[in-house]
């Protein structure tokens, strides 16, 4: 049974839509996650005591630039079509899993503490204590899967998706056809009819 032409419309409209919003929130989810206390704890050296935190963005610097590469990729994916946009829509799918990825190995990281550690306490030899981890790398890997959600939404509908270059092109081409009517068959060469389209407004080179 073959399915309605516009039921495959429709289906099409609701998986384009679902792409943009589920790349930009993931995008931006990543990108504010970055920003956030991943961990906490104790540096103790030299005889004294200081609290010391280790942002997303210090534990690792990957899930924002994948992340930029995926909000990148998504829209360039209606700027291209065929196989471009295939290649295009797999980079968007590619930068949420890599971000899912990256997001769950800096969970436990503990490098960044001690760097902060060593920097806060000004020496190298600081034993970092009480070491825990918040929330926030969790919710980096939810934007990396809605990053990855809008990656596989274009994989599996984006050839029905409309591209700005075709607008573009049929509007050019459009311009073009009706610049060509006025003009008639005449050679662009010659000098009435270069003064003729100065007169009206175009430019004849």
């Amino acid at each position: 049974m073959s399915r309605n032409p516009s039921d495959s419309a429709r289906v099409s409209r609701r998986a384009l839509g679902a792409a943009l919003l589920s790349g930009a929130a993931g995008a931006a989810v990543v990108l504010v996650s970055a920003g956030q206390t991943w961990g906490e704890g104790d540096a103790q050296g030299g005889g004294g005591e200081l609290p010391v935190t280790a942002s997303g963005s210090a534990v690792s610097g990957l899930p924002s630039a994948l992340a930029l590469v995926g909000l990148a990729a998504l829209v360039a994916v209606f700027a291209v079509r065929g196989t471009g946009r295939f290649v295009v829509a797999s980079v968007l799918a590619l930068s949420g899993a890599g971000s899912i990825g990256a997001a769950l190995l800096g969970y436990g990281d503990t490098e960044a503490l001690d760097r902060a550690a060593a920097e806060a306490m000004g020496i190298s030899d600081v034993a970092v204590t009480s070491v825990s981890h918040t929330g926030w790398p969790w919710f980096s890997a939810l934007g990396g899967l809605l990053l990855l959600c809008a990656g596989l939404l274009a994989l599996s509908y984006g050839r029905q998706w409309p591209a700005m270059s075709s607008r573009y092109e049929r509007g050019g081409r459009e311009a073009r056809g009706r610049r060509g009517g006025r003009g008639g068959a005449g050679d662009p060469e010659r000098p009435e009819d270069i003064w003729r389209a100065l007169d009206r407004g175009e430019d004849p080179t």
